[in-house]
């Protein structure tokens, strides 16, 4: 075939070179992969075979005439790469029909995957398969094969200001990377890859893999050059496949005759353009594609795989002044000594709720909000306790009580604890820990401090809301400032608020109603914006907790759960301490609250219920959720939830339900689905915080297979004291 001599010219290429590159000297002197327009990793417009690290979470922007696209990409794993693009196609009109786009452009949502199939090694190169716009319209779909190989140039015959390494990429394209239109291999397979159907589904939203590497197929290259002494600029030089012709067309040419402008056409197949990594987290880019237009752009990322984190930490443990005092004073004397471990413990943001002090051991009952890894929690625990207790002290007992429930025990021997704390010997001071579940019992402990409830705890914060895309305007935003409270009654019992006072919006230009011809427990999302722009509740939930047993954690709600129901209900779940998995159950009696956020009701009432059903993989850090039941909408089905945790804290997952409601009663989008990232907030700080940032997108709104979001479901408030979490972590003790 035609193609064959790239290939062998590529292959000669990669054998022929005298030394071979790894990642670690990739584009000095910053050396993550950069992004593609298209927000994967890749070339210009082209893809490659190059991956970030697991755990990377990133955003990339470019301006393409017609195209602007933004594009939220993440990294669950070494070997996946998934993204999210929004385009704008600044050529065509939201729809055919004037009167309803006005100056509206047409909008384009669409997931991309790509899996590494073989990294690459000494003399093979890394090889990857892809698909664009995996369930979306199809405007821009394409697949893909591609392999990446870093080629070394023999230091020894040029000084180091020549070029030392060079990345080359040789991809097979199918769909929108097919411009060469070489008949497809793999029709020897199966007649159905002969030809390319045309999406029939104009609302997009539904998988199609019958067109998956179907139709004429085409050949793309590529060439990524680092530029010596030019702070890690690099160059780059691509083959262009894309089918011009037919890209931005969603569901073939002739659908856009609504268009206001022509696709403007490729005079040329070479694009050549630059990266510049301003550092290790930025990148801007520029490039001269089709021969007549520029594009542009910028990337910023962040690996969160790792423990260490982005902002180095300058919280560190501070040791207590007079300790060999105290600790003499406190000798024979346990009601100076209960005292204080309260007062030592408090200077280090751990709060004595009760004690016992018993012969040669020490118990503390504490709650704490102040890091996400409660092995450092109790190693800080620790430290104070062996500061200032008297030498007969032999072990330490720590146990965290939240929402009234204790959610682990902690055994530390205090002689092994101190013998490798000097040296940072964890693995060895594991040996004699002990860890395990228990219910509170108020009878066994002999110290509690004063206290009188209720207790208040509140807070001021910014909230920001927003719609993307649609005909009435790219974005709509609603900047509040949000109160959030707590009320705690008794230790077991709280009342929670969240209520936020409108500051700027422009929410009062949304114009497009719901059509959804299932109950709107979800599509009047518009109503409820516009009619809280000034003052809105969005929760006011009275909580119960009772833990059961060791393994059984029960939870009773009523009030207004969430923003667009109030009702009550309980859950249940059993959870046993040292399993990987949980089963839980939930049921609700519900009426869909008055667009206001307030205190009244609409007259649509509802119930609903689930079997929840959870598995934590040990290896990876993956949580494999299934919710099974009655949705709001009354309709039934599952919704299934899988994300992954990372040593830093990140946490990455998607989401998609199944329901016995048609494609056609759900609506645009066929199915509901989403992804979804958390970050801690201390990545960005210098000081540990348990607060968290979440993101979450589901490209459509709609009715079908909506469930309750009411706050502090049992799987979530019991994740952090898990044994297997704990273990995970237990290197933290000695921070």
């Amino acid at each position: 075939m035609r193609y064959q001599h790239l290939a062998y010219l590529y292959l000669i290429l990669s054998l022929s070179t005298s030394a071979y590159s790894s990642i670690d000297n990739y584009i000095y002197p910053y050396s993550s992969p950069s992004f593609s327009e298209y927000g994967a990793v890749g070339l210009i417009r082209m893809p490659s075979a190059r991956f970030h690290d697991e755990g990377t979470i990133g955003f990339v922007w470019s301006k393409n005439d017609p195209y602007t696209r933004g594009s939220i990409v993440a990294y669950p794993f070494n070997w996946l790469e998934a993204s999210y693009q929004y385009t704008d196609v600044g050529n065509a009109l939201y729809s055919n029909v004037k009167s309803f786009s006005g100056d509206q452009t047409y909008k384009d949502k669409g997931f991309d995957v790509k899996l590494r199939l073989l990294e690459e090694t000494g003399l093979f190169p890394s090889v990857a398969i892809g698909i664009r716009d995996i369930a979306g319209t199809g405007t821009f779909a394409a697949e893909y094969l591609v392999v990446s190989k870093f080629i070394d140039i023999d230091r020894t015959s040029f000084s180091s200001n020549y070029i030392s390494t060079i990345d080359l990429t040789l991809g097979l394209g199918w769909g929108d990377l097919s411009y060469n239109k070489f008949n497809n291999p793999l029709t020897n397979l199966s007649d159905g890859f002969n030809e390319r159907t045309i999406i029939q589904n104009t609302k997009g939203g539904e998988f199609s893999p019958g067109r998956y590497f179907s139709g004429p197929m085409g050949i793309f290259a590529g060439i990524e050059v680092p530029l010596p002494n030019l702070f890690g600029l690099r160059l780059k030089v691509e083959y262009d496949a894309t089918d011009y012709e037919e890209e931005g067309f969603a569901f073939g040419s002739k659908s856009f005759s609504f268009a206001f402008d022509d696709v403007r056409g490729s005079q040329s197949r070479i694009n050549a353009g630059f990266t510049l990594p301003v550092n290790d987290h930025f990148q801007v880019y520029g490039a001269f594609t089709k021969g007549n237009t520029i594009s542009f752009g910028f990337s910023l990322q962040a690996s969160f795989g790792p423990k260490d984190p982005i902002i180095k930490k300058n919280d560190p443990y501070s040791p207590i002044e007079n300790a060999e005092i105290y600790k003499e004073l406190a000798d024979g004397n346990d009601d100076y000594l209960a005292v204080l471990i309260m007062d030592t413990l408090d200077q280090n943001k751990i709060y004595l709720q009760k004690a016992n002090i018993e012969e040669d051991t020490v118990t503390v009952l504490y709650a704490q909000n102040k890091f996400n890894s409660h092995a450092m929690a109790s190693g800080r625990a620790a430290r104070v306790l062996d500061e200032v207790t008297p030498d007969y002290i032999k072990k330490f007992h720590f146990q965290n009580i939240n929402a009234g429930m204790i959610l682990y025990d902690i055994e530390i021997d205090r002689e092994s604890f101190h013998k490798y704390k000097e040296d940072n010997i964890y693995n060895l001071a594991k040996k004699d820990i002990v860890l395990s579940s228990k219910i509170f019992n108020n009878n066994d402990y002999n110290f509690e401090p004063q206290q009188s409830y209720p207790h208040f705890f509140w807070g001021l914060e910014p909230d920001v809301k927003s719609q993307i895309g649609g005909p009435d305007g790219f974005y709509f935003g609603d900047l509040r400032l949000a109160f959030k409270s707590e009320i705690q009654f008794r230790r077991n019992f709280s009342l929670i608020t969240n209520a936020s006072l409108g500051i700027y919006n422009n929410f009062g230009e949304l114009k497009l109603a719901s059509d959804s011809i299932i109950p709107h427990v979800r599509t009047d999302i518009v109503s409820y914006l516009k009619a809280t722009t000034d003052f809105g509740i969005k929760r006011m939930q009275f909580n119960y907790f009772k833990k059961l047993s060791p393994n059984i954690y029960s939870k009773i709600s009523f009030g207004m759960l969430e923003g667009m129901f109030g009702g009550y209900g309980g859950e249940v779940l059993y959870r046993p301490y040292h399993q990987s998995f949980a089963v839980g159950a939930e049921i609700w009696s519900l009426k869909q609250r008055d667009y206001n956020q307030q205190f009244t009701f609409r007259d649509y009432q509802t119930e609903s219920g689930h079997i929840n059903l959870y598995y934590k993989e040990p290896i990876y850090d993956i949580t494999f959720a299934i919710k099974g039941g009655k949705f709001l909408a009354g309709d039934s089905g599952i919704n299934v939830d899988f994300s992954r945790r990372f040593k830093g804290g990140v946490r990455i997952g998607a989401f998609f339900s199944l329901t016995d409601i048609s494609k056609q009663e759900f609506g645009e989008g066929s199915f509901d689905k989403g992804f979804y990232f958390t970050i801690p907030i201390q990545a960005f700080f210098t000081t540990y915080t348990r607060e968290l940032a979440a993101w979450g997108l589901r490209p459509l709104t709609r009715d079908g297979a909506a469930f309750l979001q009411h706050s502090h479901n049992l799987w979530g408030l019991t994740e952090p004291g898990q044994s297997y979490g704990l273990t995970r972590d237990w290197d933290d003790i000695y921070d």
